[in-house]
């Protein structure tokens, strides 16, 4: 039951093609962004599609996965945790950010274009 604590699990396409950086360390991560929708009824009747939009960070081997197969508009299955954080932007303002840190990556179809 532990591993239930802080689990998300989500399907959905790539909103650009992944960021790929490199800490000082020289450890590679990509970011990457993924719309998951969901279509309902609303008390009108009329059918809502609506998008969120989640940010992902894979590291590691998961990172040179979505480094080489990941595009624009490629639809993943993804499973890790929520992670949030915050900094200080440089006009030093506090900014809250929560983020998906990449455990399973599965990519779903083919490798779509750029």
């Amino acid at each position: 039951m532990y591993s239930l604590r802080n689990k998300v699990q989500l399907i959905g396409n790539l909103g650009k093609s992944p960021d790929i950086k490199k800490t000082e360390s020289g450890k590679k991560l990509v970011k990457f962004s993924v719309a998951t929708n969901e279509i309902f009824t609303n008390l009108k009747g009329e059918k809502v599609k609506e998008t969120q939009w989640h940010n992902l960070v894979a590291w590691g081997k998961l990172a040179d996965v979505a480094e080489k197969y990941l595009n624009k508009g490629s639809e993943v299955a993804v499973e890790g945790k929520l992670v949030s954080r915050d900094y200080t932007d440089k006009e030093g303002n506090k900014k809250y950010v929560t983020e998906v840190h990449v455990n399973e990556l599965l990519l779903l179809g083919g490798k779509a274009s750029a």
